[in-house]
């Protein structure tokens, strides 16, 4: 059977337009599959990452410390809390509530903060000068209070609910060794002063040398000193001054050199380079004082009686309110008063030796019989109680019951460095030593030209 010949064209063109319709079809789904495919594989690990998350999830399972929380893989930190911080320096009169009162904070929050455990009655004296800062959030509420009470040191107070709590944070400077020398021609403080020392450092250095240098009596013209200390340094800025790790005094020819050292222990203190302590067991005299009006003198005229009178002790004039120190480690046998004594004060200091202080102005805080004191603490005050003419203070110093001249009396050491210690002490002083050493060669060096 034949077609007609139009019919045979029709199917011949049917048969074209399906055919290229399969073939798009089978293209666009071979497109479609490749898509798929990247994809599926990008999803599937290798074998070595697969092997290690298998490894890690089984041991995770043997522990017990399964996660199945699910985060999303770009999950951001949280964002930081929005805070105002306000910073206001104490002015003369101030305290924590008047502060925050200027700055519109409540009371409830003076009494938080200043309960804040455990610094929280730190805030309860604070100091022109220094430096609080105020965090407070968008609504206002105050979340953290920074006390500056100088460059190193800051107490910071951070809520908690409703309350506080608190920590010290004490930044640690940069320690630069520094030197200094001077030549006295007047008084220590006024060569120190010419040589770049400040008041402090002066007294810091002078009581170095105070059991064996009078500072007062014995100073000549000509004396020098040479001393080695820290500078200390936050941030590239001077801060302050730290140890005095090495000095030498000079008085009427005889050297002191005073090193100083930190034991095991954590002690410091001040060593001869032999490692004897620059300490002795009493002060020389126990008074900031002006001048001697009386020496120890065993044929003295009383100046109120104008008769022959011992004076077994040393005047030492200082202005009323100076306070007077403890000579050495005691206990106080009695601080009372009597009509020739006036206030006074007697302190045991072991079998041997007992210290006497007569018209004082007032006790120190805690002076009463029985009391013990350690050596520098203050027992009193100067004044003219009794038979006193002026303010001044009356000395006495006695070895097994005998009176003795507090000026000249044999003084006993205190505790040298431990035989345990010594060979670490040694190579310690011998560095200090020679760096003391190079200095004064410098400024021999510098004074020869």
């Amino acid at each position: 059977m034949q077609f007609p010949r139009a019919h045979l064209i029709l199917i011949f063109v049917l048969s074209l337009g399906l055919t290229a319709f399969v073939f798009a079809k089978l293209t666009e789904d071979s497109e479609d599959m490749r898509f798929n495919t990247d994809a599926t594989l990008a999803a599937i690990p290798d074998a070595a990452t697969l092997s290690e998350d298998t490894a890690i999830e089984e041991a995770a399972l043997q522990t017990g410390e399964v996660n199945t929380a699910i985060e999303p893989a770009d999950a951001a930190p949280p964002a930081p809390p929005k805070w105002q911080a306000t910073r206001t320096e104490v002015r003369p009169g101030d305290n924590l509530a008047l502060i925050f009162k200027r700055h519109g904070l409540s009371p409830t929050d003076v009494y938080a903060v200043s309960n804040a455990q455990p610094l929280g009655k730190r805030l309860r004296s604070i100091f022109p000068g220094h430096e609080l800062t105020l965090y407070q959030d968008e609504a206002g509420q105050l979340m953290q209070v920074d006390y500056a009470s100088g460059p190193l040191d800051t107490l910071i107070y951070e809520r908690e609910g409703k309350l506080f709590t608190s920590h010290q944070v004490t930044a640690e400077p940069d320690r630069i060794l520094a030197y200094k020398h001077g030549v006295i021609d007047h008084s220590l403080f006024v060569a120190s002063q010419r040589a770049g020392l400040t008041d402090n450092l002066t007294m810091r250095l002078a009581q170095i040398f105070q059991w064996d240098v009078d500072f007062v009596l014995d100073i000549r013209p000509g004396d020098a000193f040479y001393v080695l200390f820290e500078e200390l340094f936050h941030e590239n800025e001077f801060v302050g001054y730290g140890e005095i790790l090495a000095a030498e005094f000079v008085n009427q020819g005889d050297h002191h050199r005073a090193i100083l050292y930190t034991d095991d222990a954590g002690d410091k203190d001040y060593f001869s380079p032999n490692g004897t302590s620059m300490r002795k067991a009493f002060l020389r005299a126990p008074v900031e004082f002006s001048r001697i009006s009386s020496n120890f003198n065993l044929r003295r005229v009383h100046p109120l009686f104008k008769t022959v009178r011992p004076h077994r002790g040393i005047d030492y004039a200082a202005p009323r309110g100076t306070p007077i120190l403890a000579a050495g480690d005691g206990r106080v046998t009695r601080a009372s008063r009597t009509k020739p004594n006036g206030n006074y004060v007697v302190i045991q200091h072991g079998e041997q030796f007992v210290t006497k202080y007569l018209h004082l102005s007032k006790f120190g805080r805690g002076i009463k019989s029985g009391a013990k004191v350690q050596q520098g603490q203050t027992i009193g005050y100067v004044g003219a109680t009794g038979w006193a003419t002026a303010a001044h203070l009356h000395y006495e110093f006695l070895v097994n019951g005998v009176h003795q001249n507090p000026r000249t009396v044999s003084l006993p050491d205190a505790q040298p460095i431990a035989s345990s210690e010594m060979p670490r002490f040694k190579q310690h002083a011998a560095e200090f030593a020679a760096k003391l050493d190079t200095y004064k060669t410098q400024v021999a060096v510098a004074l020869a030209r």
